[in-house]
């Protein structure tokens, strides 16, 4: 099997593994510097390749369009450093962040309702499309917490990283209705966006539900 071959036959459980690293590898990280400007760029160029399966048999146009988002997305943050507070570009890293994360997504769920069939691809694929909603709605954040810091309350401002992991760890409970209460919205667009989290995360459990059980009894049909 071929390079080729191997990626696109695991290319969902690859980019799971790719965002599961990039959301909570800061459960092992102590360097908040380290992680800021190494960990992290690292982390988007193995996203970008992470991602380059997705998109094998999309055509000329979608992967031009991927190669020019994992561009920014790897550079914006190598340029970190020298731009840290500046709110300009911290609002233009975060922008890019979220039309990356949303044009892979829209390629994930299109797989995911295509099939007829369940096998470990739609699994994986499933799962990738609800880390992607998690750092989709991590970056929409930050666009907010950098130009306006009181728009949450928890959430700590010191270190990009810091700030990063705060909305990940908010995110996540949001999304899964955990919802610990010890960071909270402070404003009307923060909590307006944190109940669009909560809609989302349920309209994508009831119609991934609904997804598997169509593919479920067409397999048990057949």
């Amino acid at each position: 099997m071929n390079l080729k071959s191997f990626i696109n036959e695991r290319k969902y459980e690859i980019l799971l593994v790719a965002l599961v690293q990039h959301l909570y590898i800061g459960i092992f990280v102590t360097d908040l510097t380290f992680y800021t400007e190494v960990i992290w760029p690292i982390n988007m160029v193995i996203l970008g390749l992470a991602s380059v399966g997705v998109f094998i048999e999309k055509g000329r146009t979608k992967n031009s369009i991927k190669n020019a988002l994992t561009f920014f997305v790897v550079l914006l943050p190598i340029l970190l450093p020298f731009f840290r507070g500046n709110i300009g570009f911290m609002l233009l890293l975060n922008i890019c962040y979220v039309i990356f994360y949303s044009f892979i997504f829209l390629e994930v769920f299109k797989f995911l309702i295509k099939p007829s069939y369940i096998n470990t691809d739609i699994i994986s694929a499933a799962a990738c499309g609800l880390f992607l909603l998690i750092e989709i709605f991590v970056f929409l954040f930050q666009m907010w917490v950098y130009r306006y810091p009181q728009s949450f309350k928890g959430v700590d401002y010191s270190d990009p990283a810091l700030t990063f992991m705060d909305l990940v760890y908010f995110c996540s409970v949001t999304l899964t209705t955990i919802g610990y209460g010890d960071i909270t919205p402070n404003v009307y667009f923060t909590k307006l966006t944190t109940s669009l989290i909560g809609v989302a995360g349920q309209f994508y459990s009831v119609v991934l539900v609904g997804i598997l059980i169509s593919k479920f009894t067409s397999n048990q049909s057949k």
